[in-house]
């Protein structure tokens, strides 16, 4: 069975309301340190050199949640919405956790209307490109656990 004949899954309504009520910095702090655990030297890497300094969004519409994020030398970096992101990046927790996994890739979802991206259409495509270009491990659902999430979290604040 291949990625299109599975059926999507979407959060239930009162999650994504019980997730939108939440202050967004701290959603924001957790996912980026659990992204920079997972994806560790690729977001350090020049190829991501084009990317630092600008506000990036990714909104995961059935959550109704939206993370904004910067890049810098280390990695990403939380900040608060201040003025609109230069790029926004949409789709559902499913398609977000496909992509992740490898199971879908960007240009399937984008031209079935699962992926949208607004803002910069070169910084969008820019970041579609070089993650495609990136050999990424596969991401392993177990470097995301809250122990590790919080060690690393923990580390950081340390430094």
């Amino acid at each position: 069975m291949n990625a299109m004949d599975r059926q999507p899954f979407t959060l239930p309504k009162p999650v994504g309301d019980a997730l939108s009520v939440l202050p967004g910095y701290p959603q924001t702090f957790l996912f980026v340190q659990a992204v920079n655990l997972a994806l560790g030297n690729t977001l350090r890497s020049e190829t991501m050199q084009p990317l630092r300094g600008k506000l990036i969004s990714i909104r995961v519409t059935d959550a109704r949640v939206a993370f904004y994020f910067t890049l810098d030398h280390k990695g990403m970096v939380a900040c608060r919405r201040v003025g609109e992101p230069d790029l926004t990046i949409s789709a559902s927790a499913y398609d977000f956790l496909m992509l992740a996994l490898r199971k879908e890739d960007p240009d399937t979802l984008f031209f079935s209307r699962r992926l949208c991206m607004e803002g910069d259409t070169e910084l969008g495509l820019l970041v579609k490109n070089t993650l495609d270009a990136l050999e990424l491990p596969p991401l392993d659902i177990r470097l995301l656990s809250p122990r590790k999430v919080l060690a690393e979290i923990r580390m950081r604040l340390l430094a």
